[in-house]
């Protein structure tokens, strides 16, 4: 859901007949509402059933994609975003039905293969739908997708049993509320901010309020039995250095997304670009999925030898190594695989070593709540990656043909910045605690 549109973005304006900034809501939207849904539905699953949760968020994936796929203008694409974004918590719910369902000598190794998947999809997915929207007409890639959610809603209702592990209570409702409006003024302003201008009233203002809420959020999530969040877990050392970890990691590892893909497809004039199209791109970096894939049952093994603490911190080094390799090889596609597939077994390490991380800190009846979190730490460390990043291309760049275009300077000096992001996410994995079982012993 990620990538899907990714080819379609020049295309947008055209295809839906909007303008360029309106078009840009057909990706916003679904960062938006997969911002919003993944810790709501998460907590919603421990309540009132897992299994329950996620075949509501593949039926939305479903719905959503069929709209998208009928869609001839903006708004009902709009709608069709939004509910395949309102379906993200589908991993973290994965995760968390396998801690309840699977024997402990194969959790590690298939929680590690599932969270991996996050960077699969988007690797795998992006060079398929470039082929897709360049062979045939752009709706095929939405009714693929509505008939890829169908099949895994049948698949779930068949073959995954509903997990007896659940809290009940009552929803907190004022807290996923809450939280919301601080999800969405927070991203918002992030997503929007350079094109409103950073210091605009509307900007400063969207950020204010996230923080204002966010205060009064904290205080009532303190306040009640059961909140949407229990912050007092959340607080734990191993879990709150962990969700920090995340969302540095999640800052760090945007950098392959955008600087990659840049560097293809920049024209050869500049000097550093290699003229590539779109196709070519998703083709250079799939491989990276294959490799996330297979690296995560490698983190699995070091998780269950070493403890996930030591699998965290070698796929920050990784993915550090990576983007220092990626600062002096750019110029040839093979440099650029080469480097994508190092950031891939990083990012395949590091995505296989989180959740183990948490669910061994948390109490078996806040998985999913707890798994969710985590999910959004590492989203919002992208999306401020992705800010971060746009400033600094948009304010370092060359002119060719009368075109202002990201200068190479700036490129690695975003590589930098994300090895740096990956350093630091490495300094505070290596405050976690000792090596503790999903069951939350410590084991020697």
């Amino acid at each position: 859901m990620q990538t899907l549109v990714i080819p379609l973005v020049p295309k947008l304006p055209a295809l839906l007949g909007a303008s360029p900034a309106d078009a840009t809501w057909a990706v916003t939207a679904t960062l938006l509402a997969a911002a919003v849904a993944t810790p709501v539905v998460g907590r919603l699953g421990d309540m009132v059933g897992k299994r329950r949760m996620l075949l509501i968020s593949l039926a939305l994936l479903t719905v959503g994609s069929a709209i998208a796929g009928l869609s001839t203008g903006l708004t009902p694409m709009i709608i069709g975003r939004v509910l395949q974004g309102l379906s993200a918590g589908v991993i973290p719910l994965g995760i968390s039905i396998m801690r309840d369902e699977l024997p402990p000598e194969r959790l590690g190794a298939a929680t590690a293969t599932m969270s991996s998947s996050m960077g699969v999809g988007g690797a795998v997915g992006l060079p398929t739908a470039a082929l897709i929207a360049d062979n045939a007409d752009w709706h095929v890639l939405f009714w693929i997708s509505a008939g890829l959610g169908a099949v895994a809603a049948v698949l779930v209702l068949t073959l995954i049993p509903e997990s007896r592990v659940r809290t009940g209570g009552r929803f907190d409702f004022i807290g996923a509320a809450g939280l919301s409006t601080v999800l969405v003024c927070l991203l918002l302003a992030i997503s929007k901010g350079s094109g409103w201008g950073w210091s605009s009233g509307l900007t400063i203002g969207l950020l204010a309020a996230a923080v204002i809420v966010l205060l009064a959020w904290g205080w009532w999530e303190l306040r009640i039995r059961q909140p949407l969040v229990d912050l007092r877990t959340s607080a734990r050392r191993q879990v709150l250095l962990t969700n920090l970890a995340s969302a540095t990691f999640g800052f760090a590892m945007f950098g392959m997304s955008l600087v990659l893909p840049q560097l293809l497809q920049l024209p050869t004039a500049t000097g550093y670009g290699l003229g590539q199209s779109m196709l070519a791109v998703g083709l250079v970096l799939a491989p990276q999925g294959l490799v996330m894939m297979v690296v995560s049952r490698w983190s699995a093994r070091i998780s269950a030898a070493r403890g996930p603490k030591v699998t965290l911190m070698l796929g920050a080094l990784v993915v550090a190594a990576g983007y220092g390799l990626a600062v002096v090889l750019m110029s040839a596609i093979w440099q650029l695989v080469l480097v994508s597939c190092i950031l891939g077994a990083g990012v395949g390490l590091a995505y296989g070593a989180m959740p183990a991380l948490v669910m061994a800190a948390v109490p078996v009846s806040e998985t999913a709540a707890a798994n969710s979190l985590n999910t959004l730490m590492r989203a919002i460390g992208t999306s401020v990656s992705s800010a971060a990043a746009g400033a600094v291309l948009a304010t370092l760049t060359i002119t060719v043909g009368g075109a202002a275009l990201p200068s190479q300077d700036g490129l690695r000096m975003v590589l930098a910045i994300c090895a740096g992001a990956a350093l630091a996410a490495l300094a505070i994995a290596a405050f976690l605690p000792k090596r503790r079982s999903p069951g939350g012993t410590t084991t020697h």
